[in-house]
């Protein structure tokens, strides 16, 4: 499937309309020197971000999903779609000629002539005639190319819808992706932890059984450890079920039958550098749904000149020329030939007040067109900065639990050792275990949302990606 967002502007060449001016300036909203929540400002846009996060794998699922998702194909179908129009929009603007033939019998009866005899008179009569036609309305004013101005526009409007699907569905798949990678760590964490319970029953099941009370045997902590290990069992299965659902959710966004049967042992890659987040007022240039809306807003400004120059006068040319003939062996003769010649002039004087009626709307239409414009654009600021704004947080929050983790490995680690020196009891050394499984789990999960919150920035900035066109 070729990128037709990228060659919409070649496409669309043929088109006797040039493509409307932009109204990028017309936002209204205001543009800060820099990002508030990040103060130094790279100009530029990473277009292999999805590589960059996720590596080959990840590329190849999102390359898949380009070729195989419904929703890429609609996309690009609609542009298909506008692209037509417009075309055929200027295509209306051309002389129009057609040509035909006509052949035609008739019979005429005398009822009531005045002759003796026993007959009806009648006459019968033949005709046959060709015909070149030429019809033209000069676009004097300029309403017929406001008109595909505006077509013109909506054709660049999907073109950047289309680039909107791409970069959301490989945002998607990215982010299903990680889900699996990080079901994967998580169903190790389980197991591990399962198998740590399982030690941990055996060394309190020994003590229960000798029944030597000075070593902390008890059935209190026999239970424990059992209710610990069943505990750890239900977790795994529910990794394992969350895993199933992340690749089911995979393939469906890469246009496969959910199965549930991809292959993904990849392990959560690391988070990588920032990406470049340049100058707020870059991003009015780059993001797909900030032009689209304002291709849509261009669309409604030519759609409003039209509605102005609809009370102007419309003038038609037509044209006719060919052969008429009651013999069709006379057809081609030019003794039988036959031409005509006429003009039209159309002054709209009154309409009951539709062509006023029918402009308000247009100006109505074209406010609002302004104010989704608006909204895009204060929508698509807001976006980069609470994504930039999470990353900081999401840090120091990584930071933390990293000590954290650190101290509850040493904590495991000296609670393993006083229960084996019998100095310690199952309950201290249960929950120092299950600490350190639960903070090394949130540290997997958190590097996710580090992850998942960079694919939000990329998108944020732009999020331009290409896969093999």
């Amino acid at each position: 499937m070729k990128l037709l967002a990228t060659g919409l502007v070649f496409v669309l060449a043929g088109c006797a309309a040039k493509s409307p001016e932009s109204r990028i300036g017309e936002h209204g909203q205001e543009t800060p020197g820099r990002w508030a929540a990040r103060k130094e400002a790279r100009a530029g846009i990473d277009t292999n971000w999805v590589s960059r996060i996720g590596g080959r794998q990840a590329s190849l699922f999102v390359g898949e999903a380009f070729q195989a998702n419904p929703n890429v194909r609609i996309a690009a179908e609609r542009v298909n779609r506008a692209i037509a129009t417009a075309k055929t929009a200027g295509a209306s603007m051309n002389p129009q000629i057609s040509a035909g033939l006509n052949a035609n019998r008739s019979k005429q009866v005398f009822v009531g002539f005045p002759f003796g005899g026993g007959g009806v008179p009648s006459s019968q009569f033949s005709s046959f005639g060709s015909a070149l036609s030429v019809s033209w309305e000069p676009d004097i004013w300029g309403f017929a190319r406001a008109g595909q101005a505006s077509l013109v526009s909506l054709a660049q409007a999907e073109g950047q819808n289309y680039r909107a699907v791409r970069a959301s569905l490989a945002a998607q798949v990215l982010r299903a992706w990680l889900a699996v990678t990080e079901a994967n760590a998580q169903i190790a964490l389980a197991k591990e932890a399962q198998e740590l319970r399982e030690t941990t029953l055996e060394i309190v099941r020994d003590r229960f059984s000798s029944a030597l009370s000075e070593q902390g045997g008890s059935a209190s902590q026999f239970r424990l450890a059992e209710s610990e290990l069943a505990s750890s069992k239900a977790v795994v299965a529910q990794r394992e079920g969350e895993r199933s659902q992340a690749v089911r959710q995979l393939e469906l966004l890469m246009g496969r039958y959910p199965k549930g049967a991809l292959a993904n042992t990849e392990k959560l890659p690391k988070v990588p550098a920032m990406p470049p987040a340049g100058l707020p007022s870059e991003l009015l240039l780059r993001r797909p749904d900030i032009l689209e809306a304002e291709r849509k807003f261009a669309s409604t400004g030519k759609l409003l000149k039209q509605g102005e120059l609809a009370f102007y006068p419309s003038f038609s040319l037509t044209a006719q020329t060919g052969r008429s003939t009651d013999s069709f062996k006379n057809l081609l003769k030019s003794d039988f030939g036959v031409w005509s010649l006429a003009g039209n002039l159309t002054q709209p004087i009154w309409a009951g007040g539709a062509l006023r009626s029918e402009y308000s709307r247009l100006k109505s239409d074209e406010r609002s067109a302004l104010a989704s414009f608006q909204g895009t654009v204060l929508r698509a600021f807001g976006e980069v900065e609470q994504a930039l704004a999470a990353e900081r947080y999401l840090v120091r929050r990584e930071e933390a639990l990293m000590n954290a983790s650190q101290s509850a490995i040493a904590a495991a680690d000296a609670a393993k050792a006083d229960y084996s020196g019998g100095t310690g009891d199952a309950l201290t050394l249960i929950t120092a275990q299950s600490n350190r499984i639960n903070l090394a789990s949130q540290l997997v999960t958190l590097r996710r949302l580090r992850l998942d919150n960079r694919v939000t920035l990329h998108l944020a900035l732009g999020g331009d990606y290409r896969v093999g066109n």
